[in-house]
Parts: structure tokens; C-alpha cells; sequence
């Protein structure tokens, strides 16, 4: 099992080429299976989630094929679809997987999709999709461990088609949104979706169905309406940046010192990420298609609360909670999102951090240093922490488990050590 060895205490300088968001990436591959026309995707980055969301749709019969002279492009087409069903075995280590769900409905009529995995940072009911999905006229039941969704069939002997309905959720949901605007797309009538979500990936998705002939307006706000169509057609969409890989590199520099220039980096997508950097001590300027930072010296800790889009993202609580382990003053990290999101806390006070944990705040009093230590990712952005943890410390961390991070970052080692970072991977 590949490990990852880091001597810390080197300033970051150069530039770092963001990759594609693997959020907006994940339902965008489903959203091929909504056609039987070819789809083509630019900029998908390269991570062990997009492999897998690839073997589950070829699984079903879709030819999805890397570019030979664009790497990060993906073609697919799901004409030939072949079995609208999601396996355990393909599911069992990704969440996302349940965005199939909606796009087989919409196009077939039918869905069987396992009860998906994914990282351990807490509960993540499906029961949000159930209940839209059930509104839209499916007919759901769960048993050993699937999703089995049905629409009835007609007089004509075919399955019906999704209709449209008012879908209003209990809580704030993004795979609960993305599953229902894909499904909506191809419903009869008029779907409203209220309390959406409204992160960027949201909006990337919506956009390329947009290409593909959908009828959606008010994506990026909380209520999005979707007129039903009869069929979709190809596109040729470019995945949008990925502003949690951005923010995780604006806080390795910051936490390290430096000066890095971002490519493709969205400042739009980062502005509660971004204003704790600048308030902390941070030089954050951004232009057209990059975001640059500097810092030098030792930070402000700051205080913040996760919360929903646009709010503190908690896919950054924890490389943000690595920062103010070493800047100075006391801070307080409220995670409301997921309740078992402070897994690398532990890992981080083998690193020498002062963190005390009650209930659902962390209280951090920053030290001067961090020591290198042996320590275990436990999730995908806990990794992402710890390699920020490990810059900073003074000897050599050992970071062990990290198939996590490479659910989520593009080739990261790499892309450290062409800005100065000493880390190299092991097996």
C-alpha cells in the first residue's frame, strides 16, 4: 500500500495547474446515460472516483473511453446500454455512485442501485432521493441492500416516463439536487426544485445538460425550475475547476509561506475560503482563470462554522483546521455538515497540535511547530490535511492510507513538488 513521505519546513513558489472538479465530474459521466447521442468531456481529472464511476457505467454497457490525444478527455456513449443496474461491488467505495439513479429512470424506466459506500465521515441518508424520485411517479423499494426503482407500465406496455412535480427536501442535499435535475430533464411537465443546493458543480452540471437541450433555469440559487423534454442529444462539455483542490493549495502555501499562482483557479468559488486567508494574514488577488497567493511569516488563527454553499465549505474544514494548528491564537472550528468530520484530529496531535474536541467544535490554541510522526488518512480530506500538516512539520511525516487522497487529487505529490515541496510516494 503506497505511503507518502514528507520533510516539511520548504516554502511553496511557481505555479499549480488545477485540475477538473471531481464533484461536477461525477454527475456529469451520469449524465451521458441521459442520451443515446456521443458526449465528450474536457478536463476530467485523473482520481480512483472517476475510474470507478467509469468501470460502473461501462458495467452497464456504455462505451466511455479516455482521449488518446487529450488524456483528460472522456468520450462516452450510451446507446448500447445494456443494464441499468449499479452493483455493490461498484458501488461499495463511492458515494456518488447513486447518481445513477436518476438519469436510468428518466431514459429506461427502471434503476437498480446498490445503497452506495464512501468515505466514514458520517451519515449520508439516501432517503432524500427516495422520497423525489417517489414524487416523480417511481415506484421504490429497498431490499438486500438496493435501490430497486420501477416506473409503472402503460396501456401500451411500456414503462411510463418520470412527470414532473414540486420537490422540497428536508435538508440541503447535492447529490440530492444533481439526481433530480438529471431526472427532471426527461420528465413530462414541469419540475420545481426548492431548498436546492447551490454549489458550482451544481451549475457546471446544468449547464452542459443545457447543452444537451434541457430546460432549466435558476440553477446557483435555491429554487430551480426544469421543463421536461422529450430527448437529450450529445455535447461537448469542459468540467469546471475544482475549487476544493484550489482551496486546499491556497492553504498549503499559506501554511507553509510562499508565493503560488494558481491556474484555472475560481476565486468566485472560494469567497468564505478566501476571506478567512485574507483575514488570517494571507495576499490573495485573482484574476481571469487564476488565483495567486503569498504569505510569509506566521498567521492569525481564525474561527469559522461549515455550513452549506455559499457558506465555509466542510470539504476545506479540515486543510483550514492544519493552518491554524501553527498560526497564532486560539480558534474555534464548528463543523455542521457531517458529524464525523474531526477523524483527523487524532492523527494531527501526533504531529504536535493543541486541539480539544467538544462535540461538534474543535478548539485549536496554535503552536509554533509541528514534528514529523507516522500517521493514517481516514478520509479524503483529512489526507489532504495531513499532507498540509506534513509540510510544515519539522523532520519527516509518514502518511499512510493515502488511496484516500487519490479519490479526490490529481496527481498531488507531483504537483507539490514542482512548487518545492520534498515529498515522494513509496510503496
Amino acid at each position: 500500500m503506497d505511503k507518502l513521505l514528507i520533510r516539511g519546513g520548504r516554502p511553496l513558489a511557481g505555479t499549480v495547474e488545477i485540475s477538473g472538479a471531481k464533484n461536477a465530474a461525477l454527475p456529469e459521466l451520469c449524465a451521458a446515460l441521459l442520451t443515446a447521442d456521443t458526449v465528450t468531456l474536457d478536463n476530467v481529472p485523473r482520481l480512483q472516483d472517476v475510474n470507478t464511476m467509469l468501470k460502473l457505467i461501462r458495467n452497464m454497457g456504455v462505451s466511455a473511453e479516455r482521449g488518446e490525444v487529450a488524456p483528460s478527455s472522456v468520450i462516452l456513449n450510451a446507446a448500447a446500454l445494456s443494464s441499468p443496474e449499479a452493483p455493490y461491488e461498484l458501488v461499495k467505495t463511492m458515494r456518488a455512485s447513486v447518481l445513477a439513479l436518476g438519469p436510468l429512470l428518466a431514459r429506461f424506466g427502471e434503476a437498480t442501485v446498490s445503497l452506495p459506500g464512501g468515505c466514514a465521515i458520517g451519515s449520508r441518508p439516501v432517503d432524500q432521493h427516495i422520497r423525489g424520485m417517489q414524487a416523480m411517479g417511481a415506484d421504490i423499494a429497498v431490499e438486500h441492500g438496493y435501490m430497486i426503482a420501477k416506473l409503472p407500465i402503460g396501456a401500451d406496455g411500456k414503462r411510463r416516463r418520470l412527470t414532473g412535480a414540486r420537490i422540497t427536501t428536508d435538508m440541503v442535499t447535492v447529490t440530492g439536487t444533481e439526481n433530480f435535475l438529471m431526472a427532471a430533464t426527461l420528465a413530462e411537465g414541469e419540475t420545481i426544485l426548492e431548498n436546492a443546493a447551490q454549489e458550482p458543480e451544481i451549475g457546471d452540471l446544468a449547464e452542459m445538460l443545457i447543452k444537451m437541450g434541457a430546460r432549466i433555469e435558476g440553477h446557483g440559487t435555491s429554487r430551480i425550475r426544469i421543463q421536461g423534454v422529450d430527448r437529450l442529444h450529445g455535447c461537448t462539455h469542459q468540467v469546471v475547476a475544482d475549487r476544493i483542490e484550489t482551496g486546499t493549495f491556497l492553504c498549503a502555501v499559506a501554511a507553509t509561506g510562499g508565493d503560488v499562482v494558481l491556474q484555472h483557479g475560481r476565486a468566485d468559488h472560494l469567497d468564505s475560503v478566501i476571506g478567512k486567508l485574507r483575514d488570517a494574514g494571507a495576499t490573495v488577488t485573482a484574476g481571469d482563470g487564476f488565483i495567486r497567493v503569498q504569505s510569509q511569516g506566521r498567521l492569525k488563527a481564525q474561527s469559522f462554522t461549515t455550513t452549506e454553499y455559499p457558506g465555509f465549505p466542510t470539504d476545506m474544514q479540515a486543510q483550514f483546521m492544519a493552518l491554524n494548528a501553527i498560526s497564532s491564537g486560539v480558534s474555534t472550528v464548528t463543523e455542521t455538515i457531517f458529524e464525523n468530520r474531526f477523524m483527523h484530529v487524532n492523527e494531527m496531535l501526533r504531529l504536535g497540535a493543541n486541539i480539544q474536541i467538544d462535540r461538534q467544535a474543535a478548539v485549536l490554541e496554535g503552536v509554533e511547530k509541528l514534528s514529523g510522526a507516522t500517521v493514517m488518512a481516514t478520509d479524503l480530506r483529512a489526507s489532504a490535511s495531513l499532507v498540509i500538516a506534513g509540510l510544515v512539520a519539522h523532520g519527516e511525516t509518514r502518511i499512510e492510507r493515502i488511496y484516500h487522497l487519490d479519490r479526490g487529487y490529481d496527481q498531488m505529490e507531483a504537483k507539490l513538488r514542482a512548487i518545492g515541496a520534498d515529498i515522494e510516494r513509496v510503496s
